[in-house]
């Protein structure tokens, strides 16, 4: 085997190959062999049959297998014989491949980039805080009243209006006939909730109690009954009742409807799920400011074919968005070409970040347990009632469905150990404020410009290569 080096720029290297004649043809041969013993040829014995007549009938078939393989093992000493580590599997290039004469290809391959964290305790963040006054709780609670509203009986004698309960008599006719399923008494009817035939409703706002209403509709919608669809009906409507809903009272009983004892216990539940929601609020946010305070503070190459495949599934996912959402107001006026530019700067964000978080969790040997994994697993299998058993059977089947539960578990604990050597302050804000969308601006970063090394592209260690080579998504925020 000869190999040339024909290119070596930045992370890109490139080989040019020959693999002499002699030994292809020997594979070819010896690869007839081992099917002479097992393949049945017509007018002959099991393994009598002439090295040429198997050749005619499965040299093809041979010689694109024996091509496979000596790229592959060919491919592959070169590769361990420079002792280089590829960021992607390298891509061929047969440029000869003939009978009598030398095999030649091109390999093209990118390297990992050598990256350096640095120090991480000099990088500083600031994290927001905001503490759940009563005013929240006093919100949440009215929140929760509306949600579960009563009705009283009005007094008063005024006029149905939407939102107001009605209990009525009806009978309904088509072409002065009854009809099955027209006629009711003490139906009970929301106005302007949508729920009864379409146009039913609003001839019945305005009306008092004791009022007889005759009301003309003519269902056209697929969903109302066949035998009114396309016929106009009359009601002949009687309002018996007229009831207003209002916020629950804010009590023990509202307290027992949400699963709690009494007003007291479902106050304390509140405050430790806003103190909970709005903490994890507080992390995203750091989270977010990390992210962001690294895609500045480090500067190196990233492999160009992983930068496309990132930016491939970004325009993926914008096309399968677009599809649902045509007139989204933020992209529909860019151009493809800035469109472009955009994506491809989060591509090469997110490439960055991961072989940066990929080096940080290798160097200080962090890895996903395999509880960890079954636990998130597990609370995945919840979140879906009635498809536990395909889930859990999913992730046992898929590696490829595993890797996605595995590599967000890994890029959160690598965040959570860089925050724990960063140096961070405090600041306590409004929930308002820590709630609103974050400003672009954020904490300096500590600038590490990475410079092209000899060694660039060479393996540290084996651990280096499987904790690097397929970064986390990071940066998806």
């Amino acid at each position: 085997m000869q190999v040339t080096e024909t290119k070596s720029e930045g992370l890109k290297r490139q080989f040019k190959i020959a693999v002499a004649a002699s030994e292809i043809e020997t594979h070819i041969t010896n690869r007839l062999k081992e099917l002479a013993r097992t393949v049945e040829v017509p007018g002959f014995r099991l393994g009598k049959a002439p090295i040429s007549v198997l050749d005619k009938k499965y040299g093809t078939t041979v010689r694109g297998e024996v091509l496979q393989k000596t790229i592959d093992e060919t491919s592959s000493k070169v590769i361990s014989e420079r002792d280089l580590q590829p960021a992607i599997p390298p891509r061929i290039e047969i440029i000869l491949f003939e009978d009598g004469a030398d095999l030649e290809y091109n390999m093209a391959v990118e390297l990992m980039p050598v990256v350096d964290p640095g120090d991480l305790s000099k990088i500083k963040l600031r994290r927001m805080t905001a503490v759940v006054d009563q005013t929240w709780i006093d919100h949440t609670l009215e929140r929760l009243a509306e949600t579960h509203k009563i009705s009283e009986k009005v007094t008063t004698k005024r006029r149905a209006k939407n939102g107001d309960i009605v209990v009525i008599d009806f009978t309904g006719k088509i072409d002065g006939k009854e009809f099955t399923g027209g006629k009711a008494e003490n139906f009970v009817l929301e106005l302007g909730s949508d729920s009864f035939i379409s146009g039913f409703e609003d001839q019945l706002v305005g009306a008092k109690v004791g009022d007889h209403v005759v009301v003309k509709v003519t269902p056209s919608a697929e969903h109302e009954a066949s035998v009114l669809t396309g016929n106009e009906a009359m009601f002949n409507v009687t309002i018996k009742e007229l009831q207003q809903s209002k916020p629950a009272p804010i009590d023990d009983e509202l307290a027992r409807k949400m699963g709690k004892q009494n007003l007291r216990e479902l106050k304390q539940g509140l405050q430790e799920e806003l103190d909970k929601r709005f903490q994890e609020v507080s992390r995203q946010r750091l989270k977010r400011t990390l992210l962001d305070t690294l895609a500045d503070g480090y500067d190196f190459e990233i492999p160009e074919g992983l930068t496309e495949r990132e930016l491939a599934s970004i325009w993926k996912q914008y096309e399968d968005v677009r599809k649902k959402n045509p007139e989204d107001e933020e992209v529909k006026d860019k151009s493809e070409d800035e469109l472009n530019n955009e994506f491809r700067s989060i591509a090469e964000r997110r490439v960055r970040l991961g072989f940066l978080l990929a080096e940080v969790s290798r160097r200080n040997n962090l890895q996903v347990s395999e509880q960890e994994v079954k636990k998130a697993i597990m609370m995945e299998a919840r979140n879906q009632p009635g498809r536990e058993r395909e889930i859990i059977e999913l992730y046992k089947t898929k590696p490829e469905a595993l890797e996605k539960i595995r590599a967000p578990l890994l890029e959160n604990k690598v965040v959570d150990f860089i925050l724990e050597n960063a140096s961070i302050d405090e600041k306590k804000v409004s929930i308002e404020e820590l709630m609103s969308e974050p400003k672009n601006s954020h904490a300096p970063a500590v600038k590490t410009k990475a410079k092209p090394k000899a060694d660039q592209g060479k393996r540290k260690k084996p651990a280096a290569k499987k904790a690097a080579s397929k970064p986390t998504a990071a940066g998806k925020e």
